[in-house]
């Protein structure tokens, strides 16, 4: 599995609340929920995001709240892939739950820049930034997680057994 696009860059501790306002979950359709997706931090980026276009983050990614909504909207929005320094474990949880690849890299997320163009082959955990040249090497997952990927989320892969 593989994706490639433009980098937005986020710092350390992008909470939840963040990542999609809490006064926009009056509802439950993530189409709608996607509209907002980081607005509070980057009001362009859902004007500009397309598919396949990575996040790169610093520490802690997805702290605060628990809600499942931060990344399914993020994943809504056609984020092909959020590489972190680390995340909030129960984002991290969620984000699998939902078949949302995230890879935590420090390295990758430390000298990627806004704009980089970067491919990511999930199999191998290379993370190549086409602007730079550079690689970098995260820790894929199992194959049993990369099945929860490709399947889009945890309950679609429980539904094939």
């Amino acid at each position: 599995m593989k994706t490639q696009g433009h980098v937005f860059k986020y710092p350390d501790n992008v909470d939840t609340d963040v990542i999609i306002p809490a006064r926009y979950l009056n509802t439950a359709d993530a189409a709608e929920l996607a509209k907002h997706c980081m607005e509070d931090i980057d009001a362009s980026f859902v004007g500009k995001v397309q598919p396949g276009d990575i996040m790169v983050a610093g520490w802690n990614f997805g702290c605060g709240s628990s809600r499942e909504h931060a990344p399914l909207v993020i994943k809504t929005c056609g984020t092909g892939c959020v590489i972190a320094k680390s995340f909030a474990r129960i984002f991290y949880r969620n984000a699998i739950n939902i078949g949302m690849p995230i890879l935590e890299c420090e390295a990758a997320a430390g000298e990627i820049q806004a704009g980089d163009e970067v491919a990511i082959d999930f199999d191998s955990g290379i993370i190549s930034d086409l602007t730079t040249g550079k690689t970098y090497q995260a820790e894929p997952f199992p194959e049993f997680i990369q099945n929860i990927i490709r399947k889009g989320g945890l309950l679609a892969s429980l539904k094939e057994m």
